[in-house]
């Protein structure tokens, strides 16, 4: 059996915490759905920050809904751009990473830590995962077949969530080397 995955380009954005939200937009703000993300629950907002590092700054959107630490995900061409340093983790592992700013109409917020370039991922749920033979933090390949840059990113981290839906995460960095326009499926090879 073919294990295929929805594969999806994950662009720089932005997570925060409530108290952040507020700083960045006023009190009382509350996030603005645009549009719903393939992940339950999850959505890109019509907030944008501008995230300063030592040597430039950029424009990210937020995604909601606010969490419990602020972060900023960015490839590591975003990185470099801004001047920030963001090691390769998985999502919420934000602590000792890299620092910026963040700027909103109503006020700017210093990062101590929380810039991180997004380890590749599967989202799958239990049963996604039961199907497929995999298990939760297992590291898989994934095949990419697009043409003319076909290739196989090792290192894919398998995370297990009744509260995922079945998909693969992938950074502008990594969708460029593979030639991906929009979303395409992949391959896992376990």
């Amino acid at each position: 059996m073919k294990k295929e995955v929805l594969v999806e380009v994950s662009a720089r954005h932005v997570h925060v915490t409530k108290e952040t939200l507020e700083i960045l937009f006023g009190e009382g703000h509350q996030l603005t759905n645009k549009k719903n993300l393939s992940q339950p629950g999850q959505f890109a907002c019509e907030e944008k920050v501008t995230i300063v590092g030592e040597k430039g700054s950029l424009k990210a959107s937020i995604l909601g809904p606010c969490r419990s630490a602020d972060q900023v995900e960015l490839s590591l061409t975003d990185a470099r751009t801004v001047g920030a340093v963001a090691p390769i983790r998985e999502s919420g592992d934000v602590a000792g990473s890299g620092v910026c700013k963040l700027v909103g109409p109503c006020g700017e917020v210093e990062l101590k830590e929380g810039v991180i370039a997004a380890k590749r991922h599967i989202h799958a749920t239990p049963a996604d995962a039961e199907k497929y033979g995999l298990t939760d933090k297992q590291i898989v390949s994934v095949k990419i077949p697009t043409d003319g840059r076909a290739l196989i990113f090792d290192d894919v981290v398998v995370r297990v969530s009744e509260n995922y839906a079945l998909a693969m995460h992938i950074d502008t960095d990594e969708s460029n080397a593979a030639a991906i326009k929009g979303t395409v499926m992949g391959e896992i090879l376990a």
